[in-house]
């Protein structure tokens, strides 16, 4: 049977995975957008769009992560 991280890694965790595939994704677009789909299209996404996109995300993503889900429990019931 496979261990599982404590719950106290679950914020961390989820923003690190949320900031990663926000970033990929919202990257490539933005590249895209600016770039159209020129040959060194991959180079310029992977190399310099997503890492500068991704180091700004992540460390965000830790502050915003709680104070969205204290606005969201607003709302919803527990």
């Amino acid at each position: 049977m496979r261990r599982k991280l404590s719950a106290r890694w679950f914020s961390p965790l989820f923003a690190l995975f949320m900031s990663v595939l926000m970033s990929f994704l919202m990257s490539a677009l933005i590249t895209l957008v600016n770039l159209g789909p020129t040959p060194d299209f991959f180079s310029r996404w992977l190399l310099y769009a997503f890492p500068s996109a991704w180091a700004m995300a992540f460390p965000i993503a830790l502050f915003v992560v709680p104070v969205v889900r204290r606005w969201v429990a607003r709302f919803v019931e527990h």
